[in-house]
């Protein structure tokens, strides 16, 4: 049977966004996360000492962020994808093989170093390929089910972490993580890549200085890197904070993982619908921060669980509009240095999301947590009446 023009590209579309669906469910899919600040405690680790590995994993991001997107459009961005899991599976390994404070930090780099091979070389290889099919338009639709397979990957990570941690201990649960971790490396063999690499010994110094001239060259491209941190570094850094601010609404600490379920199903429901919201154009996204900002200040000032509905709502635009403004990056990026540029965002997040942290100590010391969540809506008010000035200028 002979497959018409449309009907080929759909099938190869598929292959892409299957691929892409199950790598980002497997990325996510880790037993550890939930549970490995108790295998550092029950290795004998102080608080101090729990804290400098967290320190040592941002700080590893934040190095390799840049130079790993160059690299990723230097080299093969499938191959990239493949060794991120395989460094991190081999984090997890040492974790479980030799419980020490040297091993411990040894595999957060190892982590580090694996996240920040994939972060720019995935949206550069999905975005580059949907343009080859003459399907980009469809990026932030399919970005967004992959962001929501992540999450749902998160939960079912949290469901299933207490019965294997409980039945095979510590050990269990690192080797289920190894063994999704190789499933996720061999997952990321069957992207389609169409791209050639480039050869030569300062191909990926090139690369970096192409990637950062375009940037510099290009107003709507910075404005485009600008607006990536500015949406996704501050509600980012919330979510390590929602489990304080559900407890601070007065419910028992066992219905605490069914709120925190609540608003993790709102970021998943922003992944889903963030497709459709590609019509909207910049003063729609401005909106749609606006209203997500003045839910997270209302919800969370409200200090009841009724509120936390509010909050899941808030997410849910803050998750859209991550997604929203990443797909509007890569529309606005010239093939070359696509990677680099990507990861330059994702070192602004990054640093964001540490000035948010602070910030959020600084509030929170000497307030409530509801205080805090509230105050930092604020940015995203700003964000959109930034986006609305734009979009005036913008009119003729």
């Amino acid at each position: 049977m002979t497959l018409t023009p449309t009907r080929a590209t759909d099938v190869r579309v598929r292959r892409l966004t299957t691929t892409l669906y199950g790598y980002a469910f497997l990325e996510d899919f880790i037993l550890l996360y939930p549970v490995y600040a108790l295998l550092f405690s029950d290795a004998g680790l102080s608080v101090g000492q729990i804290s400098s590995l967290f320190a040592l994993w941002s700080v590893t991001g934040v190095l390799l962020e840049v130079p790993s997107g160059a690299w990723a459009d230097a080299v093969s961005r499938r191959l990239l994808l493949w060794l991120g899991p395989l460094l991190t599976a081999a984090g997890f390994a040492l974790w479980v093989l030799l419980p020490s404070y040297g091993a411990f930090a040894l595999g957060f780099v190892l982590w580090g170093a694996g996240g920040a091979l994939g972060s720019g070389a995935l949206e550069a290889l999905v975005y580059d390929e949907l343009e080859r099919l003459d399907a980009a338009d469809r990026y932030a639709r399919v970005m967004g089910r992959a962001r929501a397979a992540g999450l749902v990957a998160v939960m079912a990570a949290m469901g299933l972490a207490g019965p294997v941690l409980a039945g095979g201990g510590h050990a269990a649960v690192g080797a289920a993580s190894v063994l999704v971790c190789l499933l996720a490396a061999a997952t990321a063999l069957r992207f389609p890549e169409h791209r050639s690499p480039k050869t030569g010994h300062e191909s990926w110094t090139a690369t970096l200085r192409a990637g950062l001239a375009g940037a510099r060259a290009g107003r709507s491209v910075r404005g485009a890197l600008l607006l990536v941190p500015a949406v996704g570094a501050v509600w980012g850094a919330l979510d390590e904070y929602t489990p304080l601010l559900v407890r601070e609404t007065g419910v028992a600490d066992g219905t605490v993982p069914y709120l925190l379920l609540l608003i993790w199903a709102g970021a998943t429901a922003g992944s889903l619908l963030a497709g459709e919201g590609e019509r909207l154009g910049t003063a729609g996204l401005a909106t749609l921060l606006a209203g997500a900002g003045l839910a997270l200040a209302v919800g969370a000032a409200e200090g009841t669980p009724w509120g936390l509905g509010l909050v899941a709502l808030a997410f849910g635009g803050f998750q859209a509009a991550t997604v929203l403004a990443d797909a509007r990056l890569q529309r606005r990026i010239e093939d070359t240095g696509r990677a680099t540029l990507t990861s330059v965002a994702g070192l602004g997040t990054e640093l964001a999301t540490v000035a948010v942290y602070g910030g959020y100590a600084l509030i929170a010391s000497g307030g409530a947590h509801s205080t805090a969540f509230a105050v930092l809506a604020v940015p995203y008010l700003a964000t959109a009446v930034l986006l609305f000035a734009g979009a005036a200028r913008a009119r003729p």
